[in-house]
């Protein structure tokens, strides 16, 4: 087995690490930050999902001799952000969490939920998600609004690098945004010793509250955001690279794991798409059987880059929130683009996935549940709706 580990897969599975790590780790913030934890509580969300997505990709891609990695669900933190406070607070965020965990679990362990997911019409689920990152969208804009000065250069970092290497076009935005809140915020005396004391974060347990309101608003979008959009394309990402994963014993340990994190105020865990076509591609190494150390060498990577969440969250909590939201935004422009392409590329679903994006984009909640749910609603009694009609005709 060790023979198999070469350079290139030392090399890719340390990239694929840091790239999945800064380019969305600013989202996970801004959506737990939005549903009332705290720094602590967020310091210790990212090293509970760190440690589960290493745990998980070390064991199936050794496992299976494939190049299977994980992530945390980055749409899903967005939702959290788009959708904001719920009544009973972060507990019931959590409780929302375990129940999303669970379904996860239920959908490995039983294929006909599994199915229901892939049975939502693809231009209503991407029309969601493209609502739902939307708000965060935005950001870069308002930030440079907010201050030309602070804002300006950090997108403008985005624009240069993205139209050249964007693979690394988010770490250089974050990158930017290090040196604006350097040379550009009057920072507190003694910060970087306060950065320092967090360096390592505690986990911290969040004892749930579990709501009828918190699984609609939170629970069942957190779901249907991480099934459609992380795991299910995760399994296509590896097909489309000659690997047979699978899938019922994937999405139920993800889910297992995700439940047990939950406790610990994290987002779930899941299949990951863009670092698992790093860890699979040519360059992590030639002969597609030896790729698998790319994605072990990542997994690990992980827990590392989680042990010193603390500093990390502390240093960015000294910036404005608005370009830490920034960063965030750019992070999510490419998923954006994507899913406004997939949900109007139909003409005859078009409609329903415009109803669909303007409900959840509007962020209005009625009855208490958010407008993710509402707009999945919309969409689906507009398709609905529309093939009654054709019929009747």
């Amino acid at each position: 087995m060790l023979k198999d580990l070469s350079p290139s897969t030392l090399t890719m599975g340390l990239l694929t690490a840091f790239v999945g790590f800064v380019s969305s780790f600013a989202v996970i913030m801004q959506g737990l930050q939005a549903m009332g934890a705290s720094p602590e509580e967020i310091a210790s969300a990212l090293l509970a999902v760190c440690i589960a997505q290493s745990v998980l990709t070390v064991f199936f891609s050794l496992r299976h001799r494939m190049p299977i990695m994980m992530a945390w669900t980055t749409p899903g933190g967005a939702l959290l952000a788009a959708t904001g406070a719920i009544e009973g607070g972060f507990p019931a965020a959590v409780g929302a969490f375990v129940l999303c965990g669970v379904m996860i679990t239920l959908s490995g362990l039983f294929r006909p939920l599994g199915q229901m997911i892939r049975k939502i019409p693809a231009p209503i689920a991407n029309a969601m998600l493209a609502g739902i990152l939307l708000s965060l969208c935005l950001a870069p804009v308002k930030a440079v609004a907010f201050n030309a000065a602070l804002g300006l250069p950090i997108v403008l970092t985005w624009m240069v690098v993205v139209s050249r290497w964007r693979l690394w076009a988010v770490p250089s935005a974050l990158g930017a945004f290090a040196l604006v809140l350097v040379f550009g915020v009057d920072l507190p005396d003694g910060v970087f010793g306060q950065i320092g004391a967090a360096i390592h974060p505690n986990l911290i347990w969040v004892p749930p509250l579990f709501t009828w309101h918190g699984f609609i608003s939170v629970g069942l979008p957190l779901f249907i955001v991480t099934m459609a959009s992380q795991n299910i394309p995760g399994i296509a990402i590896l097909k489309a690279h000659n690997y047979e994963p699978p899938p019922g014993p994937l999405f139920a340990s993800t889910g297992i794991f995700s439940t047990i994190i939950a406790f610990f105020g994290s987002v779930p865990v899941n299949l990951a798409a863009i670092t698992a076509a790093m860890c699979a591609s040519e360059d992590a190494h030639p002969d597609p059987k030896r790729r698998y150390w790319a994605a072990v060498i990542g997994g690990a990577t992980y827990t590392v880059l989680g042990l010193i969440a603390g500093g990390i969250i502390a240093f960015v909590s000294m910036a404005p929130p608005i370009l830490l939201q920034a960063v965030a935004g750019l992070g999510l422009i490419g998923a954006f683009s994507n899913a406004a392409f997939a949900a109007w590329r139909e003409p005859e679903t078009r409609e329903a996935a415009a109803i669909t994006f303007l409900v959840t984009a509007s962020g209005a909640t009625f009855a208490g549940i958010s407008g993710a749910f509402w707009g999945l609603v919309a969409g689906a009694v507009m398709i609905g709706l529309s093939k009654v009609m054709k019929k009747s005709v």
